[in-house]
């Protein structure tokens, strides 16, 4: 009769994990596909007409700009500025979100210590059958009745899917992708700076130079007074160059303030409070562009730290679709415990009385209401046509940087140029409309216009060279350099 129950126990122990099975087929059999969109990280195969076989953006800074005051800030900025100790932070918590993940899919194992007392009803189902077992008296059960247990325990999903696995090796990426996004913050970083520094290199040639013509015009202003005195001049001629004085005056503090601005954001980028920042101003008129490769275009894939970051977060963003439909698929779960219970610590090492294991295994797969499950997955997918686009985006958009920066240094190159001839001209004319005034062959009023055209010239000069320095540095940028 025991056999036959026995029996019947199995027969339906086996139909019930048949049926289990069947829903477990069920619920993953209807997985919704999605179609994976691919990225197009086709470039042209040049930026003009030549093809350069040397890059510059693979310079190390060091030797890309010269300047030592340069360096020395740019040395700094790598030491203390704060956005960028801030994307080191994103890093460590990156690198920690892998940790995560892999624990994820190694067992968990802890242990468990426990103490408590236990008084029961009598007229409980419990209570009830403990009143009537019959107990001898010297084995009589404890009333209350404590409870002490020790033991171990452990837990582990089996990563049937690849899910576990696919989370960490996302995870991973996602790291990796906030190491070149520190990169280009670094290239960014070094940018804004040399740029700042070549900007207050420019506003400072401009002080100089407002400087030198409020003493033009002072001595312009006495010689008019002069002739005014001598009846060779009037009162209006007096005061328009008077005026045209004290216009130079006012740009000259428009262009201190302008000075003391620019100095506080290099030091903002610096990490550090407001104070002077060294340089050597005689060098602007010298500086110039050595020989700029580009190299190929396709270079930009693999020293552009924006490019290859959208490049690692599209990875991520495909094995988070893995992640998301393995959450369909049923998945299995073991558990484990051994140690040790009593009622008295004392028979606690008493085995195998006080001796308790268990082991169990469960299989788990949503069946109905996998709206959520659903939804998860549609996002992961939407994420990474995002992320598709946004690779796309990225490899375009350095493109059309790296050819407008070669565009900016060819036209720029011979804007310079003209305004230089433009300078000499005008400075010429500035002595030949003294001399013509003085003997009174020209009006006064050619006399200022002629100043005035001159020092506008000069100033769009100097913008022109800042211009030229700023291209220098965009085009290092926009090639991917620095961050190496």
């Amino acid at each position: 009769m025991k056999k036959i129950m026995i029996k019947m126990l199995n027969k339906k122990i086996y139909l019930y994990v048949g049926i289990a099975f069947i829903l477990l087929n069920l619920a993953s059999c209807k997985t919704p596909e999605m179609v994976e969109k691919i990225a197009n990280a086709n470039v042209p195969e040049q930026y003009n007409s030549s093809q350069d076989t040397i890059n510059s953006g693979k310079m190390k800074w060091e030797d890309y700009f010269a300047d030592p005051y340069l360096k020395s800030l740019i040395d700094t900025a790598l030491k203390n500025n704060q956005e960028l100790n801030i994307t080191l932070q994103e890093i460590e918590i990156a690198r920690n979100e892998i940790r995560v993940r892999k624990g994820e899919y190694l067992p968990f194992l802890g242990i468990k210590g426990s103490a408590g007392l236990d008084k029961v009803g009598r007229y409980t189902s419990k209570g009830a059958n403990d009143a009537t077992t019959d107990i001898k008296p010297d084995t009589e059960m404890p009333e209350p009745l404590p409870d002490y247990m020790i033991g171990a325990y452990a837990s582990w999903e089996v990563d049937i899917w690849g899910k576990l696995h696919n989370a960490k090796k996302s995870a991973v990426s996602r790291y990796l992708a906030t190491v070149e996004g520190k990169n280009f913050v670094i290239t960014n970083l070094i940018a804004e700076i040399a740029n700042s520094y070549y900007e207050l290199l420019a506003l400072d040639n401009q002080l100089n130079l407002v400087k030198q013509n409020i003493d033009i015009q002072n001595n312009a202003l006495k010689i008019v007074k002069l002739l005014k005195e001598s009846a060779r001049s009037n009162e209006l001629a007096v005061k328009r160059f008077e005026a045209q004085v004290l216009n130079t005056q006012s740009l000259q503090f428009t262009i201190e303030q302008r000075i003391v601005e620019t100095e506080n954001k290099i030091n903002f980028l610096l990490g550090r409070y407001p104070q002077p920042i060294e340089r050597d101003v005689t060098i602007f008129n010298n500086l110039s562009l050595e020989n700029i490769s580009a190299g190929l275009p396709s270079e930009l894939l693999a020293n552009r730290p924006d490019i290859k970051q959208a490049e690692l977060d599209l990875a991520a963003a495909k094995l988070d679709i893995k992640v998301a439909k393995a959450r369909f698929y049923p998945s299995l779960g073991i558990s484990a415990g051994i140690g040790f219970q009593a009622f008295n610590p004392s028979y606690l090492i008493k085995t195998p009385q006080s001796l308790l294991y268990s082991i169990a295994g469960d299989l788990v797969a949503p069946l109905i209401n996998r709206n959520a499950i659903k939804a998860t997955y549609y996002n992961a997918n939407a994420k990474q046509i995002q992320a598709v686009y946004n690779y796309e985006r990225t490899i375009l958009n350095a493109y059309v940087e790296v050819a407008n920066q070669l565009s900016m240094i060819k036209n720029m190159s011979k804007t310079y140029d003209f305004k230089s001839k433009q300078v000499d001209a005008l400075n010429t004319s500035v002595i030949i409309s003294n001399d013509l005034f003085r003997s009174a062959r020209a009006d006064y009023m050619e006399v200022l216009l002629t100043q005035r055209d001159a020092l506008e010239s000069e100033f769009d000069l100097i913008e022109a060279k800042m211009e030229l320095m700023n291209a220098k540095v965009n085009i290092y940028k926009a090639l991917g350099g620095g961050w190496n």
